[in-house]
């Protein structure tokens, strides 16, 4: 019997350690930002048969919280040219709004910020689990293609 007492005190830590978390994840809030960066190789700033995805493209998103904090993420696109950066935080300090950008482009040809924006702002207010879509980045070759013409 004298071994009992200190498992019910065990459990019930336990118990309460759970409930913590899962009381802790009730008031967290997800929020995840996604875009995509392309080569557009004829550098008409429209999206064509001849243009690819940018693998490696490096996008930085500023984001204001509600409690006036700046976070500043750092993304890499994959292979088919799409990055993706996502937090979880306190509902109240959630994000507010953003501010998307491209940094650069370690393509080989494709080099040059084929857009005139340098940025995207916006305001954030998807609701927990939900993904804001950027619009798409263009880059550039210095030189379009002779097909292009």
């Amino acid at each position: 019997m004298a071994t009992a007492h200190p498992r019910r005190w065990a459990l019930l830590l336990q118990l309460g350690i759970a409930l913590g978390i899962l009381l802790a994840a009730a008031e967290a809030w997800t929020g995840e930002i996604s875009g995509r960066v392309v080569c557009d190789v004829c550098g008409d700033a429209a999206i064509g048969p001849e243009d690819h995805a940018l693998e490696g493209a490096e996008v930085a998103v500023l984001c204001i919280t509600k409690s006036g904090e700046v976070i500043n993420y750092q993304a890499f696109t994959n292979s088919k040219g799409m990055y993706t950066v996502a937090e979880t935080m306190p509902e109240s300090d959630r994000w507010d709004s953003c501010l998307a950008r491209p940094i650069s482009s370690f393509h080989l040809h494709c080099t040059r910020r084929g857009d005139a924006h340098s940025g995207v702002k916006f305001t954030y207010n998807k609701p927990s689990g939900n993904s804001h879509t950027v619009k798409t980045f263009l880059y550039k070759p210095a030189t379009a293609p002779l097909y292009c013409s």
